[in-house]
């Protein structure tokens, strides 16, 4: 479903918005990223499973990931980017209305991550729910924060995606232990203006195809036990090949649709940023998108496909190495588990 924001002038106030009345700006007012310091080369996974430098980066793209260290959890993760979006921001952890946290991996089914999040930043007036979207949670969570400050329900939202992959992959499964990495990316969303705004967002979801991305015993369908844990059934599943064309194809059409809902065409686009799961992936989407390569912002090659974070992460860099100037049309795209997608228009 394609949500074009209405262009309409700000309202004043914070929360408990009166429905009806005009709809926010919305605007990222700080970025943040992290990744943990191990970092694990496709040589090393030489010696783990039979592979080959060669094959993982002809393949991926893939040359490195990070792996977070045995007691760092994703909410660690999080809480790191966290800090350094606030800073960025000038925004102090008291004054978050909500936070939320998009994740796979959460540090136990409850309490949410975002609660011990909410708890470690010293947020004390805000509330926190995770939200489980694999690897398009971040666009997710980025419509969710849009809409309940366009709204005026919230005045700052932040959220902080966070994935610790590394826990939930088999290392004796060449398919897919090459593939993920560990990392964090968060942003604050704030009330913006007619320059620098969310201009609409794609969402969707195909939940016919769920079964080929999933890890069966994590739940009420197939509760953890002796037989499922035999059966490595704890694991990432993902028919790869299904997935990729999937993928190629989907962020096209999200691309595609939220532009011309928002009224423009890709020759507008100054920077995409998809989902970093696969360079072939980009590539091959990319080319069908006629984007120049220098607008195209890619980190897998070090972190690999980082789920929910990645996009954040790779907004980070951007953001960190000075390319993005205001006014800057920003388009974000990422694809997943459920299978789902989501796609983002951003002027920055």
């Amino acid at each position: 479903m394609s949500v074009p924001l209405p262009d309409l002038p700000a309202a004043s106030g914070s929360h408990g918005g009166i429905p009806g009345s005009p709809a926010r700006p919305v605007s990222i007012a700080g970025v943040g990223g992290y990744a943990p310091s191990r970092v694990m080369t496709n040589h090393e996974l030489e010696t783990m499973v039979e592979t080959s430098d060669e094959w993982i980066t002809t393949r991926t793209g893939i040359r490195e990931r990070r792996i977070a260290a045995p007691d760092e959890a994703s909410s660690d993760l999080a809480l790191k980017a966290s800090r350094c979006a606030l800073e960025q921001a000038g925004i102090h952890p008291r004054d978050i209305d909500l936070i939320i946290v998009p994740t796979a991996t959460p540090d136990m089914i409850f309490p949410g991550t975002a609660c011990i999040l909410q708890d470690r930043l010293g947020a004390t007036s805000a509330g926190a729910f995770d939200l489980s979207s694999a690897c398009t949670g971040f666009i997710y969570g980025a419509a969710t924060a849009t809409g309940l400050i366009a709204s005026g329900m919230y005045d700052t939202v932040l959220v902080a995606a966070a994935e610790c992959m590394s826990r939930i992959v088999d290392w004796n499964d060449r398919s897919t232990c090459i593939l993920f990495g560990d990392g964090a990316g968060a942003a604050v969303f704030r009330p913006g203006d007619e320059t620098s705004r969310f201009l609409g967002f794609e969402l969707g979801t195909d939940g016919s195809g769920g079964d080929l991305l999933k890890i069966p015993s994590s739940g009420s369908r197939i509760p953890p036990s002796p037989e499922s844990v035999e059966n490595g059934q704890q694991y990432i599943q993902m028919a790869g090949g299904e997935v990729f064309k999937f993928a190629v194809r989907i962020v096209v059409d999200a691309s595609l649709a939220v532009l011309e809902k928002c009224g423009f065409t890709p020759s507008d686009v100054d920077w995409f940023i998809p989902h970093q799961a696969n360079i072939r992936i980009i590539d091959a989407a990319v080319k069908r998108l006629g984007f120049s390569p220098e607008r195209v912002v890619t980190n897998v090659d070090r972190y690999g496909n980082t789920s929910a974070a990645s996009i954040p992460l790779a907004l980070d860099e951007l953001r960190r190495d000075g390319r993005v100037q205001k006014g800057d049309l920003v388009l974000m795209v990422g694809f997943g588990a459920g299978l789902s997608w989501a796609s983002a228009l951003l002027r920055w």
